[in-house]
Parts: C-alpha cells; sequence; structure tokens
C-alpha cells in the first residue's frame, strides 16, 4: 500500500529544544484522501505540530489537525460542506518498544518503524478518519416520515402479516 500523505520522521531528527512542523497536503494528495476516505472532496488538510523529546527515547507530539471536508448528506445525498478541527496528542514510540496495554488517559501511542521512522503523514490520516461525521447531514434534512415511525421495515412489514408482536 502507498501511503496517500506520506510524512516520515527520523526519531533522532528532534533535537532537545523540540521543533515545530506545518504538514499540508498538496490536491493531488487530498483527491487520493478524499477517494480513500469515501469523501465528495477534500478542500484542504493540514495540521500544526510540536514535537518534543520524551521519557524513555519518544518523542511527544502536540497540535492541531485542521481540514474542509465534503461528505454526502445520509439522507438527501447533497453536499455536506464540514470544517473538522482533532486536537493531537501522541507519544511517538522509540524502535523495537510496543505500545501498552494501558487505555487509561494520556496520548495515543504511535509505533515507529524498526529504521528509526515514523509515517506521521498516516497517522495524521487515520485522525482525519476518527474525527469525520459518521451521519452527515445537509441543513434541514429529514428523514420520511415513514422511516422515523419505522413502518418502511422489515419488522413492520412482519407485524403487518401478523408474524411478530409489537412490543408494548
Amino acid at each position: 500500500m502507498t501511503a496517500e500523505f506520506h510524512r516520515s520522521l527520523r526519531h533522532v531528527s528532534v533535537s532537545p529544544q523540540g521543533r515545530q512542523e506545518r504538514l499540508e497536503a498538496t490536491p493531488e494528495e487530498r483527491e487520493a484522501l478524499a477517494r480513500r476516505l469515501g469523501l465528495l472532496s477534500l478542500e484542504a488538510f493540514s495540521a500544526e505540530i510540536h514535537l518534543t523529546p520524551a521519557p524513555g527515547q519518544a518523542i511527544r507530539a502536540r497540535g492541531t489537525l485542521s481540514a474542509q471536508v465534503v461528505q454526502e448528506c445520509v439522507v438527501t445525498l447533497e453536499p455536506v460542506h464540514q470544517p473538522v478541527k482533532a486536537a493531537i496528542d501522541w507519544r511517538i514510540l522509540p524502535p523495537g518498544e510496543e505500545p501498552s496495554d494501558d487505555l487509561e488517559e494520556g496520548p495515543d501511542e504511535i509505533e515507529s518503524n524498526p529504521d528509526g521512522t515514523t509515517d506521521i503523514g498516516e497517522a495524521l490520516v487515520q485522525e482525519l478518519a476518527l474525527s469525520l461525521d459518521p451521519y452527515p447531514r445537509a441543513p434541514g434534512a429529514e428523514l420520511p416520515a415513514e422511516a422515523k415511525e419505522g413502518s418502511s421495515s422489515p419488522f413492520a412489514a412482519l407485524r403487518a402479516l401478523g408474524a411478530i408482536q409489537k412490543p408494548g
């Protein structure tokens, strides 16, 4: 698989003072990402990340992901333009270290490759995918009345035949 938004970070490239990164997708990358994520279009995709050394030879990455997406309305199929903002708080693990099994609060852990690099571009794409509205709706979009009442469901058809009783 070829990453649509590959941005490699060498683990040793973060100095003790840290560094600031601004990552932005090109139009070609945004088009490929829109296809991958099932979007009508991805009009903007960028991130501001501050990288600092962390205990255990890890790197702490904090910042903000920003995107402008166009999704299809789940009711009308019209385009829905939506801004996406997501806070980034990652602990990039040194090569060979496995993520902890502890699911308590704390930064997300990202594994490094054995060669000491991490694809932070792919991590950003995954963050965007998790931040998308799973049921985008155009302003004023309403489900048809029969869908709200459930009369067009397969269970409503069975109820009409007397095959099942409506819970009550």
